[in-house]
């Protein structure tokens, strides 16, 4: 009798604790919290595209501040054409009516040496191939920011 009583309790004790870490994971934060979901390509050559795409939810839904990226080549370091490299690029967020719990998707495209697209074009690495990482966060209203997340490496091709 005790034996059953005690798997009882112990039944019992472990779908609170499943319950309760399944709840924590989907709570809304006052941090941003920033996701990678995805990137279309990982090799360019010029007049190519490259967009990300980034998951963001926000307890307030005050995140129209701005997004921050920042290239990190691993060929050459802020040289001529690439002179982005590592230097963190602010952009402003769209405005859009704020609500609590946003949970959304935010799409951030560039192109590669080619002007006319309507999108920042990223230089390349004069005649050189080169590889980068791309870092985002985000900044919301009240200057809270997200934890920095990064892009797989991208080949830049000649």
């Amino acid at each position: 009798m005790k034996v059953k009583k005690m798997k009882a309790k112990l039944l019992i004790l472990s779908i609170l604790v499943t319950v309760l870490a399944a709840c924590s994971k989907d709570k809304f934060t006052t941090k941003p919290q920033l996701k990678f979901k995805s990137v279309n390509v990982t090799e360019l050559n010029q007049g190519d595209v490259l967009e990300f795409k980034l998951q963001v939810t926000d307890k307030e839904g005050d995140i129209q501040d701005s997004i921050w990226f920042q290239r990190i080549s691993k060929v050459c370091k802020g040289e001529g054409a690439n002179e982005l490299s590592d230097v963190p690029s602010p952009y402003a967020m769209p405005k859009f009516d704020s609500r609590a719990d946003v949970n959304g998707e935010i799409t951030m495209t560039f192109s590669y040496n080619s002007i006319g697209t309507g999108y920042p074009s990223l230089g390349g690495c004069g005649f050189r191939a080169d590889t980068s990482v791309f870092r985002f966060w985000i900044r919301d209203n009240a200057q809270h920011v997200s934890d920095t997340i990064s892009s797989p490496p991208i080949t830049f091709l000649k």
